[in-house]
């Protein structure tokens, strides 16, 4: 038996199904890095940083929402949240407004810029990740349904802080 050396020896002490799950997890974060990587070919489209693309997507699920339950629904800190919401305003991609139920406080709600920022950004998601698998969309829909389940689990079970030592 040869040992794969781009793989530390202790991985290979977990049982398979652990493994494979870590390979999950990996793979999703070096998916994830590529796509950041590549950036984007059509000039319209508005780069976001991982925070504004967190509550842009937060945004576009559902109706306006004050700061603290964008915070709460996005695991985002109150105070990072603060400045990632100024970084929208300031991309023109977010809109603040007086709350309607009380007028004291706020509600944020994407720009009509905003949702076709997405849509060009998802746009070029696909086309990148598409070609990059040769169009073959045989395992795509379980691959969909899978990717789905563990978000949902990741969120529902999501720790009430965010933790101090966040992965390299």
């Amino acid at each position: 038996m040869t040992k794969n050396p781009s793989r530390p020896a202790r991985l290979s002490r977990r049982p398979a199904a652990e493994e494979r799950w870590a390979e999950l997890a990996d793979l999703a974060l070096i998916i994830s890095r590529e796509i950041q990587y590549r950036g984007y070919s059509d000039e319209r489209t508005v780069s976001l940083t991982q925070s504004e693309g967190i509550v842009m997507r937060y945004l576009l699920q559902g109706e306006a929402a004050a700061p603290s339950q964008i915070a709460a629904g996005t695991g985002l800190q109150r105070t990072n949240l603060s400045t990632t919401l100024r970084g929208l305003e300031q991309k023109g991609l977010i809109q603040r407004q007086a709350n309607p139920t009380d007028g004291r406080g706020v509600t944020v709600s994407p720009t009509e810029h905003g949702r076709s920022n997405l849509a060009l950004a998802r746009h070029e998601w696909a086309t990148a990740v598409g070609a990059a698998a040769d169009h073959d969309t045989t395992h795509l829909d379980a691959t969909l349904i899978l990717l789905t389940a563990v978000k949902d689990g990741l969120v529902r079970t999501r720790p009430p802080t965010p933790s101090a030592h966040p992965p390299a």
